[in-house]
Formats: C-alpha cells, structure tokens, sequence
C-alpha cells in the first residue's frame, strides 16, 4: 500500500524524534516517496541532513525558505498521506485549534489526505485534560491516531507516553492508506485468533502458555494493510492493530464461542491463537493455600477449535491453522495440514533460537495442499504474516 505513494513525514520537537529516522527509512524501504517536515524545535534534537540522506528529498524545516511560494500547500496538495512522528502536546493542539504557526502545522491544515498522529510525551502532559480534549477533537475530524505506548520515558521514568515503535507506525500508515482503496484482501473478512488460552483451576491461577499474541496480532494487522475487514479474537495484552475489530477472550470455551459467531461470515481464518489443548475438568471457586494441601486437579481435553471449523466451513472459505513444534515443524504440520482438513498450516520450531513464543522474529514452513511447502525466516513476525497472507492469496487464486 506505501509504494509509490507520497507520504509527508512531520517530526516534532521531542526527544522521540530519533525514532522518526527509523520511520523515514522504513517507509522509503516500503517503496514511500518520503517528504521530511521537520519544527524548529525538532532540529533541536536531530538533524535536517539525517532525514534529507534517508528520503532522498531535502527536508523542509520553515514556510520561508523553499523555492516554492506556497509550500504547504504544495506539500499537502501533493501528499497521498501525512504522518506525524513524534507529534508533541504543543503540535496536537496548533493542529486542534489551526494555528498555523509553522510549516508542519500548516501542511495539516493545507491537506485533504488521511492524517496519522503519533503522541509521544511525559506521562503527566499526555494524561493532562487538555491534551486528550485536542485528541478528541482530531479524532472526531477524522485524525488517525497511533500510540502511545507504555514504557521508559526520558529521565528515567515509565508510563504511558512512548512513541509507538517505527514498524507499528508504518503499519498504521498502510493501513489508513488501504481504507482509500486497493490491497490484495479488499472486500474480504478475515478472522484471525491470538493469544494463549488461559484455563483457570482455581480462582486466582490458570493453566496456559507463553503465547505472546505477537504473531497472531501481526497477521491481523498485514491483513488490515491489505484492504481486508478483520475481526481479532484475542487473549493478549497488546495494541490492537488499526482499523481491526478486536474481541477480547481467556479461555478455550470463550474463543470456541466467539468462532461459533463469527466464523460462518469469514472468507479467511487464521487460527493463529496457542489454543490449550487441556483444561482442569473443575475449577476451585475459591483460591487454594498451601495449608489446604496439594490439591488433585483432573484435566479433560478442550474442544479441538480448528477441525470444528473445518468441518463445518462455508464453501469458499480459507482456514489456516498453526502448529508449534520443538524441533523440526514439517513432519507435525504436514500431518496437521492431512488430520485437520484445512487449507494451510503455519509450522513453527519454538525451541529454535529467536522464534516462537514471546519473540519479534518467527521462522516458519508454510505448508498446503498439493504439496506446496515455503520456508520463512528468520524474520520480523510482520514479514512472516505477509508471507501467510500471500499463501492465502495464492491458494484463493487457484481454486
């Protein structure tokens, strides 16, 4: 969705405008005509020079020294997309109120492309009223907005404030770009699960896994880039993607029901979640102490999600499940692939260095029916999504 098209990349005056450069060389890495915008106040903290080397294009830093007579419009007329990375407390609320008070400012304002802000301040000015009313305000005119997230913050403080990571940002760019049209999963619902299933055996603790959601929530947000209407059903802690309806779930019974709602309308689903494949056949309603002794739980078996699926899938629809494997993942994905019925399975080694459970990086075979088998990695969990998702395409194609 970024290639070819042309993206203004605004840096505000923060301390997270190093993480713009990240921003700029990903989106141009993308295929993105990148446009730098940098404020006063961000030339501060980085250079003109680094973002001019990274996009390829002179960085525009004021309204009075380009050869253009109106700059801002020109660049906003231009503009297929405007991101704003980071964008400060002072920039949401020039932006709110269209005091045009400098070049970025009034490139926003001179523009009818889609626009991504992403906050980046101390945990004490973004929770202030203010700041969140100028939010507010942006979203209801249309404003996309990314972030932040929660971590360490500059002086050694943690809270919400972080600007959100380069690559969640250029995916929110693709994204917003795929609701203007286009992308190889339009007007397709997609329905993805992530997460490990929690089983609770008493009223405190559970049992699960170390499923981190990550790849699952991936998948979801490369199928929003591509133009698809996704639902997420999730049991992790972690962002939604943009434009993805999320469903939030803990257990096996509550995913089992939100499929049995949603499934029959998907034209894909992936079953990515780290589904229990045991549950305690009786949960204690009450925390169990030591004092009480080592209590004696029985385990049954859960539903099996994926053949229920299978075996009751609407005609046309894809179903593509995971297998997680310590060792080799072909021979269980190839069985999974013939035992399950489905359309494409997804195997990966999670003993195998940076793979698996909790990781950024995955590495995976792909395999489907008629012997097709693609290997994956080692790669950022986002470019294994994409990978899943061009296998999808394919198998889709050839029916």
């Amino acid at each position: 969705m970024l290639r070819g098209r042309r993206v203004v990349l605004g840096v505000g005056g923060g301390i997270a405008a190093y993480k713009a450069a990240e921003v700029c060389r990903r989106l141009v890495d993308a295929g993105a005509l990148v446009s730098p915008v940098l404020t006063a106040s961000a030339l501060r903290f980085v250079g003109a020079t680094t973002f001019s080397a990274l996009a390829g294009e002179r960085t525009r830093t004021s309204l009075w020294d380009s050869p253009e007579v109106s700059p801002h419009t020109a660049l906003g007329q231009r503009a297929d997309l405007v991101v704003v990375a980071p964008a400060t407390a002072r920039l949401l609320a020039a932006y709110a109120i269209g005091l045009a008070d400098d070049l970025l400012v009034s490139t926003l304002l001179a523009t009818r492309a889609p626009v991504v802000l992403c906050p980046a301040m101390h945990t004490e000015m973004w929770e202030q009223p203010a700041v969140q009313s100028n939010l507010a305000t942006l979203r209801g005119r249309g404003v996309h907005v990314v972030g932040p997230d929660a971590g360490y913050l500059a002086g050694g403080d943690t809270g919400p404030g972080r600007l959100a990571e380069p690559g969640e940002i250029v995916t929110a760019c693709a994204s917003v770009l795929a609701l203007q049209g286009g992308g190889d999963l339009a007007g397709l619902r997609v329905l993805v699960t992530a997460g490990g299933t929690r089983e609770p055996f008493d009223a405190v603790r559970f049992l699960g896994n170390r499923s981190s959601g990550k790849q699952g929530h991936a998948v979801a947000a490369e199928a929003a880039a591509r133009g698809a209407d996704v639902t997420l059903i999730t049991t992790a802690d972690r962002e939604s993607p943009v434009r993805v309806q999320r469903i939030d779930v803990d257990t096996a019974a509550e995913m089992e029901q939100a499929l049995a709602e949603r499934s029959d309308g998907a034209d894909v689903v992936v079953m990515a979640a780290a589904v229990a494949d045991f549950r305690p056949k009786e949960a204690a309603p009450t925390k169990l102490r030591k004092a009480d002794g080592v209590p004696e739980v029985v385990l049954e078996p859960t539903p099996d999600l994926l053949a229920a699926l299978a075996a009751r899938r609407p005609p046309g629809q894809t179903l593509v499940g995971f297998a997680a494997e310590h060792g080799d993942p072909r021979p269980g994905a190839v069985e999974k692939l013939r035992r399950k019925g489905v359309d494409l399975v997804v195997g990966n080694d999670v003993s195998a260095p940076e793979a698996g459970f909790g990781h950024d990086t995955n590495t995976v075979v792909i395999v489907g029916s008629g012997g097709m088998q693609l290997n994956v990695g080692p790669v950022d969990k986002r470019v294994v999504a994409r990978a899943v998702l061009d296998a999808v395409v394919d198998h889709r194609s050839r029916r």
